[in-house]
């Protein structure tokens, strides 16, 4: 996979945030190398974010988001600064710029105090170095001693620029390794194997991004992928002439692969695969539970973090709504989101079932998971859920035996 293919949430987010006119925009396109924002002296340019998905060096894949000024007025205005708070919950790295002829205000004030609520990473940057008197770089220098991380720079005459970058390089956490799909569950010569349907939902000629990056996985992991259709498994199973070390499907056909897979090999989901490795699966398999004490009148939120065009089948709003509404016996109204757009307010749900987030960072999947926690509404997934209303929950989990005296307790 190349680096211009690295899917969004696997991208470093970078989001920068400030004032109207402190020259966001303009630190944005120096830094980028590119007229990635348009910039004008008037001031509310920006009316929406800006993302671009690009390369940057040192860091790599990232995605760049340029915001409206925080300070803006009106309706309109409250908005925008809803919508920036909103990009504040996926951004690895928050850029404040600040006007270094004005200095920290109110404004930079109430950003600060934001991305230290969220535990964001964060770089002052302070622009338009090139006009500043010898009085303001006096007020400046001592301004900056008292922050912690803080540069000065002209976006105008690209000064500094290269340094701004170097800096964002070293806020990526790099202390822990990232924790792998399945390459740490699985040994050099395993063979493991893929039961993947043709899902309606992904385009012609394409897998789904799980899908993808399990198969890049195993291979990294000097393991051997096997991709079979669902209904060619079991005579694939009693021909192969080597146990597999680990069955993974996606979570439609769960029952019918437990059926066909002997209890002896470990059998799991792409679903709950991703959903260890963004962060909350140990949330999904408590949550699942809750699935048992839905009553008549429950509102279940059900959320994907991608966009697509809905089918007559499709999973999130058609197939975990039936077998919701089989399982349980309940007359339960269900609600979907997708996207970008996430309730804050989950006080009117009884459960979130979530997609795996493939295509949301960790950051964001960690955020709505604790939206749900602070609310006290549990929160699940797909293959969590799935597995767990057609009783095969202990054993898609069985990979992982701490979630197994978890589930037990």
């Amino acid at each position: 996979m190349s680096l211009n293919d690295t899917p969004s949430g696997e991208r470093i987010h970078i989001g920068f945030f400030g004032r109207r006119n402190a020259g966001k925009s303009s630190v944005v396109n120096a830094v980028t190398g590119q007229e990635l924002a348009v910039v004008s002296d008037t001031k509310g340019t920006t009316t929406d974010p800006v993302s671009k998905a690009m390369e940057l060096l040192p860091l790599g894949p990232v995605m760049i988001i340029d915001t409206p000024g925080f300070d803006d007025k009106g309706h309109l205005g409250e908005l925008r600064v809803r919508k920036t708070k909103q990009i504040l919950n996926r951004t690895d790295i928050a850029v404040l710029v600040i006007d270094a002829t004005e200095g920290i205000k109110q404004c930079e004030e109430e950003l600060l105090a934001i991305f230290k609520e969220k535990e964001i990473p964060y770089l002052l940057v302070y622009n338009k170095e090139d006009i500043l008197s010898e009085e303001q770089k006096n007020l400046l220098r001592t301004e900056q001693s008292e922050q912690i991380n803080s540069i000065c720079v002209s976006a105008l005459e690209k000064k500094h620029i290269n340094e701004l970058k170097e800096k964002l390089a070293r806020l990526v956490k790099t202390d822990n390794q990232k924790l792998q799909l399945v390459g740490d569950l699985i040994h050099p010569a395993d063979l493991v194997v893929l039961v993947i349907p043709i899902d309606k939902a992904a385009p012609k000629g394409r897998l789904i991004l799980p899908q993808q990056q399990v198969i890049r996985d195993v291979l990294e992991a000097d393991g051997a992928a096997i991709c079979v259709k669902e209904y060619e498994l079991r005579e694939l199973l009693d021909t192969i002439g080597k146990r597999p070390a680990m069955v993974i499907t996606d979570s439609q056909v769960f029952a019918k692969v437990s059926a066909d897979v002997p209890e002896e090999i470990p059998l799991t989901s792409f679903s709950i695969l991703m959903a260890r490795y963004k962060g909350f699966l140990e949330e999904a398999v408590l949550g699942a539970a809750a699935i048992d004490r839905l009553k008549d009148g429950d509102r279940i939120l059900i959320s994907e973090g991608c966009t697509h065009h809905r089918q007559c089948d499709d999973i999130g709003s058609v197939k975990i709504p039936r077998w919701l509404k089989n399982y349980t016996g309940k007359k339960l109204t269900i609600e979907t989101s997708s996207g970008r757009e996430f309730p804050e307010d989950l006080s009117p749900f009884s459960l979130i079932i979530h997609c795996g987030g493939c295509m949301l960072n960790e950051r964001e999947m960690k955020y709505r998971m604790k939206c749900a926690k602070d609310q006290n509404i549990p929160f699940t997934n797909y293959g969590t859920a799935i597995a767990y209303m057609q009783g095969i929950l202990e054993r898609s989990i069985g990979i992982f035996p701490y979630l197994l005296d978890e589930l037990k307790r």
